[in-house]
């Protein structure tokens, strides 16, 4: 049973910073390019950022780029983030696609974890 399960959430100040982990099982995760994204009430998914299998291939979504970084090690997707704004306040998800360049494409990605709560006070 392959789960995903995020960690790192919470309530931080804007400017702060927050690291957000997956943690993923039951899959050989480095056959599985790993995506993060994130959803506040009332928008639509956005995309966050991509990484993949090898760690060789990285992207970031617009509103992220510069502030975010994502990693990956061995069975453990990560995303730094810094220089947070209330903007950022969302549920994040991670997300494992088995098939190559997937990128920001949501309905490509196999698995998703339950999410994890980032709020960011102004």
């Amino acid at each position: 049973q392959v789960q995903l399960v995020e960690s790192g959430g919470g309530l931080v100040q804007a400017g702060g910073s927050l690291r957000l982990s997956c943690a993923a099982s039951g899959l050989t995760f480095s056959n599985y390019a790993m995506g993060w994204f994130r959803q506040a009430p009332g928008k639509e998914r956005e995309f966050v950022g991509y990484i993949n299998w090898s760690g060789s291939s990285i992207y970031y979504g617009d509103t992220v780029k510069g502030r975010f970084t994502i990693s990956r090690d061995k069975n453990t997707v990560y995303l730094q983030m810094n220089s947070l704004n209330p903007e950022d306040t969302a549920v994040y998800y991670c997300a494992a696609a088995a098939r190559r360049d997937v990128v920001a494409n949501a309905n490509m990605y196999d698995y998703w974890g339950q999410g994890t709560q980032v709020t960011v006070s102004s």
